[in-house]
């Protein structure tokens, strides 16, 4: 009989957001057996440290108590026993995001880096689960959704499930509760979309898109490398984010941000849903399997650096809105106007002078998932500035082959070479690909783009594809860009521009960011302050903008704010905003429209 572990999780205090948690080991060190929990979830680069959520554990092996202590900071040690070894722990479990656990009395969702111990020396052994139901008659129609292979259990149903080894295990997380389900094959894989939350969403209609989307990009890759796929999603009030699997995602959003009854074409919040569906759909081939060098294993109890997250999070970001206009969920000028705002935003940190995306990535565990108030001016995202160097690249070598090769031909041979054989790309592993497969010379572009702090020759390469791009100032801080400025709004070249970035506060508005060279920071006010009053008059979040707009550029401002529980005045010599928002336009030229088509896959 081959060795294996099993699990049993239980909601055991729902109203305590508690599991319980046992993990049997058939055939233990018997030197004594080590466990731990990860330290971090594959796709969030941050040490989580899930081990400081285990609330007791004990061991036992049949009916005697075996000795159990700590070794480390998530790693623990059961003295030799003889016969099987059993831990028992129980797991708090609060954390509403995708990264984390989550328990109480309307539903339930872990992912198996926060509840599974890893056996040491067993990992590759069969994983068997028995996932049961919370105790009492308020939870009889809860069910589970897993993208985990059933072993007994039935299709949503409670029961046994099993994995082939422990990291397949942690990357099936599992939903429970009462939700909606849709279900559709897309390319004869079945998939399922599954909302938890209270919600209106036109189900229908969010099958029917989503099964357009994930045929375009089967399509796009050849295959499917997953026999079943999970849409797990969270509607709240107001939330964003989603974390990909190899044959699911856990998502959460706002609840309007989904489809309605009645809504012929997606509004810019469907949009955004779409787009985070799409995104995590597009990880299923691009970082779950297409993946770093420095990730293959993963390495769950130390930070994985690697410089290549550009690829891996900005190449998905330039495609996850593509893909959308390529599957005709989207229109182009709504295309257009989501790569303005993602360009608006690049353009206005000036991080992006200082921190090139290569050390982005490496630094992701120090500083992009550390973000602070001085984020802005001293990182770069590799996210949306890495999906602007995927579009430059893009139309680099689709102008640069007459369109004969383009970052699609790329993004497969990446495939066929190492998401196929599951070996690790090389640091320098993209860009040799993107150089063999197009036959351009692309390494001055990488050592800019990727390597360096330049801006990005954005506009030149949007002329290939008769693509106009347009800047001008912001109307107000809440403006982001994509759009050309309102018909009536106040003349931006005379609007004052503080350079900050603010959240409400009792009593006023509190500084959240202050930006290099901007009004605010030459006249020393900094983030935390919090501005009460302008030339005398009381600020609050509804009318700042308007006590700017009355403002003129080169007016001198005086502002009295709180630094902690000290008040004081400031003399502001406010100047008008800078040109760094950014819209985009498309040109008749039949001739340019022709690259533009083919590069958008748009009739």
């Amino acid at each position: 009989m081959t060795p294996s572990v099993r699990y049993t999780v239980f909601p055991a205090s729902p109203e305590a957001h508690v599991f319980g948690v046992s993990c049997v080991v058939d055939d233990p060190d018997p030197g004594g057996q080590q466990f731990s929990m990860p330290a971090w979830i594959p796709g969030s680069y941050l040490l989580r440290e899930f081990a400081r959520h285990v609330v007791r554990i004990r061991a036992r092996s049949g009916r005697h108590e075996v000795p159990i202590s700590k070794l480390n900071k998530n790693t623990w040690v059961a003295e030799p026993c003889a016969g099987s070894l059993t831990i028992e722990y129980e797991v708090y479990a609060f954390d509403l995001s995708v990264r984390g656990a989550y328990l109480d009395t309307t539903r339930g969702f872990f992912n198996g880096t926060c509840v599974f111990l890893r056996v040491h020396g067993a990992e590759q052994v069969p994983h068997l689960v028995d996932i049961q139901p919370p105790a009492g008659a308020r939870y009889r129609n809860w069910r589970i959704a897993t993208a985990m292979t059933r072993n007994g259990a039935r299709p949503g149903g409670f029961g046994r499930y099993n994995a082939g080894n422990y990291d397949e295990l942690i990357d099936h997380p599992v939903e429970m509760g009462e939700f909606s389900v849709a279900s559709f094959r897309a390319a004869g894989v079945p998939h399922e979309v599954i909302i938890s939350g209270r919600h209106s969403a036109d189900m229908k209609r969010l099958a029917r898109d989503l099964k357009q989307l994930c045929e375009k990009q089967i399509a796009f890759w050849g295959e499917a490398p997953m026999k079943r796929y999970v849409f797990l999603t969270l509607a709240v009030g107001e939330g964003y984010g989603g974390l990909e699997h190899r044959a699911s995602t856990s998502l959460i959003c706002s609840r309007d941000d989904l489809p309605q009854d009645g809504t012929a074409v997606p509004d810019e919040r469907y949009r955004t849903f779409l787009g985070l569906c799409s995104h995590e759909y597009f990880h299923t081939w691009n970082v779950k399997r297409i993946k770093p060098e420095a990730f293959t294993p993963y390495d769950l109890d130390h930070e994985n650096h690697t410089r290549l997250l550009w690829a891996f999070e900005g190449i998905t970001s330039y495609y996850d809105d593509l893909m959308l206009v390529r599957a005709g969920l989207i229109s182009r000028d709504a295309y257009l106007e989501g790569l303005g705002k993602t360009i608006t935003q690049v353009q206005r940190g000036s991080g992006r002078l200082k921190q090139s995306v290569a050390e982005s990535s490496f630094d992701a565990w120090t500083k992009f998932y550390r973000q602070d108030e001085n984020a802005p001016n001293a990182v770069v995202s590799y996210y949306t500035k890495g999906s602007l160097i995927a579009l430059c690249l893009d139309l680099l070598i689709r102008q640069k082959t007459g369109g004969r090769s383009s970052l699609d031909h790329v993004m497969r041979v990446l495939w066929k070479r190492y998401g196929r054989s599951g070996i690790g790309v090389p640091e320098d592993g993209v860009e040799q690909v993107a150089e063999q497969v197009s036959g351009v010379r692309l390494g001055r572009f990488f050592e800019s783009a990727v390597h360096g702090v330049g801006d990005l020759p954005l506009s030149r390469l949007f002329k290939h594809v008769g693509i106009e791009m347009n800047w001008r100032q912001a109307e107000s801080m809440a403006d982001r860009g994509g759009k050309p400025a309102s018909a009536g709004a106040t003349p931006a070249a005379r609007r004052a521009d503080l350079g900050i970035r603010t959240q409400a506060e009792p009593g006023g508005v509190r500084i959240s960011h202050v930006f290099d060279g901007g009004s605010a920071q030459r006249a020393g006010l900094s983030a935390g302050d919090v501005i009460v009053a302008i030339d005398d008059l009381r600020v609050n979040e509804k009318n700042l903008e308007k006590l700017l707009s009355l403002r003129k550029a080169e007016q001198n401002l005086r502002v009295h704010a709180f630094r902690r529980d000290e008040l004081i005045q400031f003399e502001v010599e406010a100047r008008a905003a800078p040109r760094d928002t950014c819209f985009l336009s498309a040109t008749d030229d039949k001739a340019f429209a022709r690259h533009r088509r083919a590069w958008l896959g748009t009739a």
